[in-house]
């Protein structure tokens, strides 16, 4: 499957490129930039990105070439 671009004018949204789409044909549309988190889910994000930030703060960080050399030891 190929994506499509599109655009909205008017509030409807218009295709830039022909298709030879059948009729009937169900189409997701995805916002480009945007993502699909409600308000509870992006304040956990940033909850647990400042948690993050703290911890590199106090130097409770581990090496990521380390941890993955690790990782992949392990199986």
């Amino acid at each position: 499957m190929h994506a499509l671009k599109t655009r909205v004018e008017n509030g409807r949204i218009k295709l830039d490129q022909p298709t030879n789409l059948p009729d009937g044909a169900e189409v997701e549309l995805v916002i480009v930039g945007g993502d699909e988190l409600d308000d509870e889910e992006r304040a956990r994000l940033h909850a647990s990105l400042e948690r993050a930030l703290d911890d590199e703060d106090a130097g409770r960080v581990v090496d990521a070439d380390e941890f993955l050399a690790e990782v992949r030891a392990e199986t």
